[in-house]
């Protein structure tokens, strides 16, 4: 996905969206979660969601800016988020691609050529 992102970053935008917990303490709590040390309660305030991604931002390395979900899940709920979802969203607003249920079933190569047909037919209206 870095990989992706470093060539592409100049001619599409990339973000994660950090939304609701999967795996809360107070919730389905896995035990990969315990043996990892990912122990997170579900988020009561968008301040302790915003804390918690920082979290996971600078423990995962990851490189690409993050967005947080307001509290109220809407971005979850619209485009069924949870677990993990590989999105591109053309400039018209549209779902251009939409990928399986994350991680096992992310196909980054299909998301690749959906971001390279976008980019061509921006550079040939």
């Amino acid at each position: 996905m870095t990989q992706i992102y470093q060539q592409y970053k100049g001619q599409v935008e990339f973000f994660v969206v950090y939304v609701q917990e999967a795996h809360p303490t107070d919730g389905w709590q896995t035990d990969s979660n315990i043996q990892e040390g990912v122990l997170f309660r579900q988020h009561q305030s968008y301040e302790e969601r915003e804390e918690v991604a920082q979290s996971c931002s600078l423990d995962l390395h990851i490189g690409l800016p993050i967005l947080i979900e307001e509290i109220d899940n809407a971005i979850d709920e619209a485009y069924g988020a949870a677990p993990e979802r590989l999105y591109l969203v053309g400039k018209d607003g549209k779902v251009a691609y939409h990928g399986g249920a994350g991680p096992h079933f992310f196909d980054l190569d299909e998301w690749k050529q959906a971001i390279e047909a976008c980019v061509e037919v921006e550079a040939n209206p």
